[in-house]
Parts: C-alpha cells; sequence; structure tokens
C-alpha cells in the first residue's frame, strides 16, 4: 500500500531533493513527512507501508521520470522486509542509464543501536542506516549527505560498524598484499593471512603500504581482484587509508596533499571500484585483504 505526497506551492531556486518513505507504521512515516516536508531543499515525493509497495512505487515513478533520489526505508517490514526491498530497488537503479545526482540512495531505519541486517544492506548498495532516535537535525543532513553521494555512517563510525559486523568474513583468510622486493637486501616480505579479530576486540589498523611500493600481487584470487587493479598505487593507497575510517582532512595531513587532490583520489576510488559510498569502499578492502 502506498500513497503520493502531497506537494508544496512554495517557489524552488533548486529543485528539492525527492525523498520517500517507506515504514509499516503510520504514525512514523508522518512524523517523517513533516519533518522533511519543513525543509525548502527536500521533499516527500511518496510513501509506502511495506517492502513490495516500496518496490512497485519505485518502478511507476521510474516510467514517470520522477524517481526517488533518498529513501527512508525501515529494516523489519511485513510481506517485505527493507533489506529485499532495498536489494531489489537497487538492482534496478544500476540499470538505468542516469547521472550520479539521480540514482537512488538508501538510508536503513532501525531501532536497534546494533543491527545483524545493517551489514548486509550495506553491502547490498545502501547508503548507511540512521536509529529511529536520531536527532531530527542529523536526519535531514543525512539525507543530503548520501544525494551527494557520501555515506551516513561518519568516517570514525566507519570501524564501529566493521568491529561489530566483520564476523561475517569467516571464510578462508586473504593474505595481506606486502610490497615488492627490498632492492637491498633482495628479500622479500612473507604474506601474512588475516585472521578476523575475536568478539569484542578492537580491530588493528588497515595495512598500509606506501604508494611508491604498492603491490597488487597478492590480491589475485580474491573478491573484488580485477576492481582493485584498476586501482593506481596512489589510489590503493588512500582505499587503505580509507579503510582505516580517515576522513578527507586526515589522509590530507597523512599523505601532505592537498584537500581538492584527495577529494579527486577518493572520487577515482569509488567510481573503479563501483562503490557508491566510502561504506562499501572500506567493506571491499576488507574481503580483498586489503585491510585487516
Amino acid at each position: 500500500m502506498y500513497s503520493s505526497a502531497s506537494q508544496t506551492s512554495a517557489p524552488q531556486t533548486t529543485q528539492p531533493i525527492r525523498v520517500m518513505l517507506v515504514d509499516d507504521q503510520r504514525l512514523v512515516r508522518g512524523g517523517l513527512s513533516m519533518l522533511v516536508n519543513s525543509q525548502p531543499d527536500l521533499q516527500v515525493v511518496m510513501e509506502a507501508d511495506d517492502g513490495l509497495a516500496a518496490i512497485d512505487v519505485f518502478d511507476r515513478m521510474v516510467s514517470e521520470g520522477q524517481a526517488p533520489q533518498v529513501i527512508l526505508m525501515d529494516v523489519r517490514m511485513p510481506h517485505c522486509d527493507g533489506l529485499e526491498a532495498a536489494r531489489r530497488i537497487l538492482e534496478r537503479d544500476g540499470e538505468r542509464e542516469v547521472s550520479e545526482d539521480e540514482r537512488v540512495r538508501i538510508i536503513m531505519l532501525t531501532t536497534f543501536d546494533i543491527d545483524e541486517y545493517v551489514y548486509s544492506a550495506v553491502r547490498a548498495g545502501a547508503s548507511g542506516f540512521l536509529l529511529k532516535d536520531t536527532p531530527p537535525e542529523q536526519l535531514l543532513e543525512a539525507i543530503r549527505t548520501v544525494h551527494r553521494g557520501d555515506a551516513v555512517i561518519a568516517p570514525s563510525a566507519t570501524r564501529r560498524l566493521l568491529e561489530q559486523m566483520i564476523p561475517v568474513l569467516d571464510s578462508p583468510a586473504p593474505v595481506v598484499p606486502t610490497a615488492p622486493a627490498d632492492s637491498a637486501t633482495g628479500t622479500v616480505a612473507e604474506s601474512v593471512p588475516a585472521t578476523p579479530p575475536a568478539a569484542g576486540s578492537e580491530l588493528p589498523k588497515a595495512t598500509f603500504i606506501p604508494a611508491e611500493h604498492a603491490s597488487f600481487e597478492t590480491v589475485q584470487g580474491y573478491p573484488h581482484r580485477e576492481l582493485i587493479e584498476q586501482l593506481s598505487p596512489r589510489e590503493f593507497e588512500v582505499l587503505g587509508l580509507i579503510a582505516r575510517g580517515l576522513s578527507n582532512a586526515e589522509i590530507t595531513r597523512e599523505l601532505v596533499l592537498s584537500e581538492a587532490t584527495v577529494k579527486t583520489h577518493v572520487s577515482h576510488v569509488l567510481a573503479k571500484l563501483g562503490a557508491r559510498d566510502r561504506v562499501q569502499a572500506v567493506i571491499m578492502a576488507y574481503e580483498a585483504g586489503i585491510a585487516h
């Protein structure tokens, strides 16, 4: 079941971000709608009360040329939960030939501080998650953030998410990328299996390889190998720093580069990996054994 949102008549200098709400509780949808529509740069264009309705609405709005740009999606709903709905919608969105500005971004909403489904949602392409008791101003800023192509989860919180969710990486341990043989000694550093951390333990910092010594040899045979091999040595290095949870400003200080240059490198990394945001890039780095 779905409903069209009311349209505002106030003139806009720029088109507002089109937002869709998906939640099985009418009261929650009503509160979110009032909050979002209170902002001149945001507009709720459609609502749905379960995942199946959300998929149907998305398909119809795409055919009408008015697809939502951001979807606030509840995790747990009857008939079809938010995870499955997000997966299907993002698959459909990937088939569209549209600009990045028109790509749909999905924010998962949950009542729980740590929800076992969130990791799967992020892997599927969702741009992050928020708790339903998130302060209103943070929710509004999150909508704008994901619309810009960034993640809802701040870099400092990315590692916290991974610390809780990374135990799913209990498959055969990947080999950490190593630098080429030392020209002076001729010795080659041994590859070390990356062991997932024990529950509750702190994750070690991601592997860091200077750009001039970056090697892709040990990436072969592991997930995302072909995508990662497209990265330049500098981009490979930037990916490692992103996986450590560093923000652009922190990467700027680490590499002694301008922030504009870092932003360019980050954009190239995301584009070459086909990652929607930093969160997906971090997960790909962990799965490939670049970070552990």
